[in-house]
């Protein structure tokens, strides 16, 4: 099935991507604790608890799955900044965007169900560079006619810390498994990481970092696509 207004149909999971392959969960484990966040006071995790949960999960995940930790056990904000990407020579942080103070409400939805383990791993990750120039809400009707799952927030940044390299010019993803629930319906603004510019707010010495921003629910951009996984495992 096509989504409406693009006539490009939705890859599999095992279509091709231009992203390098995850290593084992629990090398996935080893380089989440090297970021220090778990020793962050919003942290509900330490360090043996990753390693047991990822060495658990090895043996019921498929290879190449992605190692995410809740955002209720490891808050996302706490996150961003170890999602680090050179530029000029210099390694700059990730930010988030001034005007998403409230990124903590932007809550896994019905259609990304997450559970209540602190520790869990998605499949099949797949960045849906053909997806892009097309709308959340396309997205999200193409993802249900292909059992796919989109990202939370938390899983969208997991990924960009294991392999940075998912975070490219012109081929970076929304992250549309989390919304703001309002009064009625949603918040129209929709979770996404791309490279930022180093212009407006972002500030110039912000250029090439990797940002955690939100575009419009039913527009499209050219350079952001949708990520998504087959199953999460937890």
């Amino acid at each position: 099935m096509a989504a409406m207004n693009t006539g490009i149909e939705i890859p599999d999971a095992t279509s091709k991507q231009e992203v390098p392959a995850l290593p084992s969960l629990s090398v996935q484990a080893e380089r989440l604790i090297a970021t220090g966040v778990l020793e962050h006071e919003a942290s509900r995790l330490t360090a043996e608890e990753v390693r047991a949960i990822a060495a658990e999960l090895e043996g019921r995940a498929r290879a190449g799955a992605l190692l995410v930790a809740s955002e209720t056990a490891l808050p996302v904000r706490t996150l961003v900044p170890s999602v680090a990407r050179m530029q000029g020579g210099d390694e700059r942080p990730g930010f988030v965007v001034v005007d998403m103070k409230d990124l903590e409400e932007f809550l896994p939805t019905v259609g990304a169900a997450v559970s209540d383990a602190k520790v869990y791993a998605v499949e099949d990750p797949y960045r849906g560079d053909d997806m892009r120039n097309w709308s959340p809400a396309e997205a999200l009707e193409a993802f249900g006619a292909r059992s796919r799952t989109p990202f939370t927030v938390a899983e969208g940044v997991h990924w960009a810390l294991q392999v940075p390299e998912v975070i490219d010019r012109n081929a970076c993803y929304m992250m549309i498994g989390a919304r703001r629930q309002k009064e009625k319906g949603f918040d129209s603004r929709t979770p996404a990481l791309w490279i930022s510019n180093g212009t407006g707010r972002d500030g110039r010495e912000r250029r090439g970092a990797v940002k955690l921003g939100w575009c419009w629910w039913n527009n499209r951009h050219t350079w952001l696509g949708f990520a998504s996984g087959s199953r999460r495992v937890g």
